[in-house]
């Protein structure tokens, strides 16, 4: 392993999510949504629960956008 990799469960699904995303768009989870909301211009939409590869439960995953 490189001094440089990153690991980790989180890593691993945020790889998942940036997956499902469409060209241009940026994708978070609920944990990223908890803690950015109410961040000014920040607004989101769920995108529905994915069972994402590797990960025990399904997440909620979330569409990120600028409100202005």
């Amino acid at each position: 392993m490189s001094e440089d990799q990153v690991l980790g469960l989180a890593v691993h699904a945020a790889a998942r999510i940036v997956d499902q995303a469409r060209a241009g768009e940026v994708l978070v989870s609920g944990t990223t949504r908890d803690l950015a909301e109410g961040a000014a211009g920040l607004m989101f939409e769920s995108r529905g629960r994915f069972r994402l590869k590797g990960l025990s439960r399904e997440l909620e995953v979330f569409s990120a956008g600028s409100s202005g």
